[in-house]
């Protein structure tokens, strides 16, 4: 590989590098011109441009003008920007039942790019398509993520200019749980420095976030009681035992020991991602316990048939490996020939140091900053259950919008979710039913109409005029206390009591404001009609029988 970075050295960087895009109208294996706009390209990050970062870009199947623009950062660390373009939220998919004698692709009808443009990065160095041109610049880690990620962004704004007024999210899954924040908050400074171009930034998402991986990985103990891989009766004896640590048994704990060894052995055959689909055994030696959930995610089955039973999830990544080490798809693609010797999903040789043990702290203070953000989890991972990431949030402490309460999909309930606030800042948490680690890859429908529902500019304008009339009605209220003394506090006290019935009895109507909930025929029973019957037909019956008697 450092031969490689030599010979391209002289070839490339001494013509001086520049960002370089291109517009893909065809590929292999779809038939005929892509319906929509795909752009691939390089963009130079470093001091000297070393880090030549390779992306995908889909432009809006919607109205580009005025929908979000994403920043897709793909979680490993290592794994593609291709892995989420084709297998979680892109607008194309792999056709598994044509692809077993040669890659054949697909459109995916859940694409988020119906709502959204989507920028998806290969990062870090040595991800993808994304190479160095020192054998130094291929070291990266956690907290350099933030800034070379910025930079990235920054630069592709640049050359893009139309995009720079678009509402901007940074958004990914996994182990983008520490990194996404670390980008959002370069961004906040840059904008606050006034860096050029200022960024539209309104927020964030985030999947089945890695958020501090040693509680990460403890919850995992809790979950395995709560969907009955372990019996109350282990549950309740590590608790007494192992003092919240349900990795490893400290020296001479032995009830701890054992407890520790029932609990992996009734989880050792659960396929980690997504608990009720097969387990996917493994090609290289037996990870240990703390290993297999990084294992799970980024191992794939390169050297076996898909015909192999019982199917394995991991066999849809099969095809991608044959089609993207393909000359032709990668002069399709437009890919400098010579930089990288093979493509893989997810790279696990990385020069890479993780630094960052938790993000939280990243999170707190971005509750400072107006932000929009959406947390969803898929309820069948277990690798980073949704009560570990529940926890992170609750200690956020931030006032509960809505509470815990079911959304809806084609009149089925698609998952659950809370809204927080504080001041200008939103947090929205969500499930997806049935969903796995990387959960529009296992919900696809569900998972397009959760960020649908998201991203329509005149829903957030309102949820946004709502908050601002909700502060001023506060500053006032304030204001007549302190000038009217107790008679104020008392019109207060009735006030805020009344707004609480207010708040009770429009609740449906605050699930559509949320927008995680619209009302319409196909999605939810509207029980606001029988409400309103049954409270005619009372003012009906004691008005006749009144009058009768």
């Amino acid at each position: 590989m450092l031969g490689l970075v030599d010979c391209f050295y002289n070839n490339y960087l001494l013509r001086g590098s520049q960002n370089y895009q291109s517009i893909i109208k065809t590929l292999p294996g779809f038939p005929g011109n892509l319906p929509f706009k795909l752009e691939t390209g390089y963009i130079g990050v470093g001091q000297l441009d070393e880090v030549q970062l390779f992306y995908y870009f889909v432009e809006s199947e919607g109205n580009p003008q005025e929908d979000p623009l994403l920043l897709w950062l793909t979680g490993g660390p290592g794994c593609s920007g291709f892995s989420a373009l084709v297998y979680e939220i892109g607008p194309l998919s792999f056709n598994y039942a044509k692809s077993r004698v040669k890659p054949t692709l697909e459109l995916n009808p859940y694409s988020w790019t119906k709502v959204a443009s989507i920028i998806f990065l290969d990062a870090p160095v040595g991800t993808g398509f994304s190479y160095a041109t020192t054998s130094q610049a291929y070291q990266s880690s956690d907290t350099n993520q933030g800034a070379a990620n910025y930079e990235f962004l920054r630069k592709w704004l640049l050359d893009h200019p139309e995009f720079q007024s678009n509402r901007l999210y940074i958004a990914g899954d996994s182990y983008s749980g520490k990194i996404v924040p670390l980008v959002v908050k370069e961004t906040v400074n840059g904008n606050d420095a006034g860096r050029n171009p200022k960024m539209n930034l309104v927020g964030y998402v985030l999947g089945n976030p890695v958020t501090d991986e040693a509680k990460d990985t403890n919850s995992r103990f809790k979950y395995a009681s709560f969907t009955g891989l372990i019996s109350e009766e282990v549950y309740e004896t590590g608790k007494r035992n192992c003092k919240g640590n349900y990795t490893y048994a400290e020296p001479n704990n032995t009830a701890c020991a054992v407890v520790l060894q029932v609990y992996e052995q009734c989880i050792e055959k659960i396929n980690l991602m997504q608990i009720l689909e097969p387990f996917c055994g493994y090609l290289s030696p037996k990870p240990s316990k703390l290993e297999r959930a990084e294992s799970a995610l980024m191992e794939d089955p390169i050297d076996i048939h898909t015909s192999r039973s019982p199917w394995c999830r991991t066999y849809n990544y099969i095809p991608s490996y044959a089609w993207l080490n393909d000359k032709m798809v990668q002069k399709a693609l437009h890919i400098r020939e010579g930089t990288i010797e093979n493509w893989v999903r997810c790279n696990t040789s990385l020069l890479y140091t993780k630094d960052l043990t938790s993000s939280f702290g990243l999170h707190r203070n971005l509750t400072e900053k107006g932000l929009k953000v959406l947390i969803y989890s898929g309820d069948q991972d277990i690798s980073v259950p949704f009560l570990s990431t529940m926890a992170w949030i609750e200690a956020l402490n931030l006032t509960i919008e809505y509470d815990w309460n079911p959304w809806f999909l084609d009149g089925q309930v698609a998952g659950y979710w809370m809204e927080y606030y504080r001041n200008m800042y939103m947090l929205t948490y969500a499930t997806i039913k049935g969903g796995g680690h990387t959960a529009p890859e296992y919900k696809p429908k569900e998972c397009f109409a959760m960020i649908d529902r998201r991203s329509h500019s005149k829903k957030e304008e309102e949820r946004k005029k709502k908050r601002e009339r909700k502060k001023e009605r506060k500053k006032e209220e304030e204001e007549e206390e302190e000038e009217g003394g107790g008679a104020a506090v008392m019109v207060r006290s009735r006030e805020v009591q009344r707004r609480k019935k207010k708040r009770k009895g429009n609740f449906l109507d605050g699930l559509g404001r949320t927008g995680l909930i619209r009302f319409d025929s196909t999605q939810i029973f509207d029980f606001r009609l029988v409400f309103d019957f049954f409270n005619r037909f009372s003012i009906r019956f004691l008005t006749v029988f009144a009058l009768k008697y």
